[in-house]
């Protein structure tokens, strides 16, 4: 790798290869033990690859046991229920929830991402290679700092980022018991470190471009309630639509305590839902039915009928939509 943007993919012909059972667990021994810093890791989720530097050597990390990914062409219908012992360790020291397994054919990642105990979190300045990016926090709260944005920021529960393509930023700490939910198209990238980078700058630029897209951080409490499009429901518009020129939408719901029959039929090339409260009827002429509640999560591909039944007067739902393609229209 000769440069940030270099994939991981391909070895640099100055790197030193280094075959390893757990690449987490020696990325952490070359660090705190050696004194190496990480360059780069894939994916962040399970890294698989990870490169170090120093000592005026490159040293590329590698699995030895390739992780399958069970990729399909055509999507389909994911559920995930929330279960404890799904969580696996990533990058950061971070753990992972892998919340679409089959990656809609490579093109989606959602990840139910979690530190049970707070206080500083062992981060550096980084930057994603992503089409899309958007952070949602589930509990706790976690504090960010990002290129050209000012002085850190503290999401809370509700809140969320959008964090536009090689936006340069780090995790300065959270609470304890801090969850966040974190979608990405494509489904594997790269994650660069930037050390020469500090943060925050001196620049302030809240309406930056950064590949076309705007910095997002949308308030829960600073943001009202509207109707909304599905029966029963009123919604918080995080305003990502705009931000990103219609690449995603980014909804909260919220039943109104009459919800019926939610239809849940798009075109879009994914619509995810992360549930944040209450219980409800995921229905489908082609599937059993399947209740969801706080924590499960599923992954709609286009044109399939189904919906929303039974929904409890205290459902909160997180509404992700993505179009097929990221110059198509707002799928809203």
């Amino acid at each position: 790798m000769t440069d940030s943007h270099t994939s991981a993919n391909h070895a640099d012909s100055a790197d030193i290869l280094i075959p390893c059972q757990d690449v987490s667990a020696a990325a952490e021994f070359y660090t705190d033990e050696l004194g190496f810093r990480i360059e780069s890791v894939f994916p962040a989720d399970a890294p698989r690859i990870v490169i170090l530097s120093g000592y005026d050597l490159r040293l590329r990390l590698e699995s030895i046991d390739p992780l399958v990914r069970h990729e399909t062409t055509t999507p389909s219908l994911v559920i995930t229920n929330f279960n404890q012992s799904g969580f696996g360790t990533g990058r950061a020291g971070m753990q992972y929830r892998d919340l679409i397994p089959d990656r809609f054919g490579g093109r989606f990642i959602a990840s139910h991402i979690r530190i049970s105990d707070g206080g500083p979190v062992p981060d550096y300045v980084h930057h994603h290679d992503v089409q899309f990016q958007m952070i949602f926090c589930v509990n706790g709260w976690v504090s960010v700092v990002y290129e050209d944005q000012g002085e850190p920021m503290l999401m809370e529960a509700g809140d969320c980022f959008l964090q536009p393509p090689h936006i340069r930023h780090r995790v300065l700490e959270c609470s304890d018991q801090m969850e966040v939910v974190e979608i990405a198209s494509p489904a594997e990238h790269e994650t660069s470190a930037d050390h020469g980078m500090e943060l925050p700058t001196s620049i302030l630029d809240r309406e930056r471009d950064f590949g076309g897209q705007k910095f997002v951080f949308h308030k829960a409490s600073q943001t009202a309630w509207s109707p909304s499009f599905l029966k029963g429901f009123e919604l918080q518009d995080t305003g990502i639509s705009n931000a990103t020129d219609g690449v995603a939408s980014v909804l909260i719901m919220k039943s109104t305590g009459n919800a019926s029959d939610a239809v849940l039929s798009h075109d879009a090339g994914i619509r995810f839902l992360f549930v944040l409260g209450g219980e409800a009827v995921f229905a489908c002429k082609s599937e059993n039915h399947r209740v969801l509640r706080k924590g499960d999560s599923c992954a709609i591909p286009p044109g399939l009928a189904c919906s929303l039944v039974d929904v409890s007067p205290d459902f909160r739902m997180l509404d992700v939509s993505i179009p097929s393609h990221p110059e198509g229209r707002s799928v809203r």
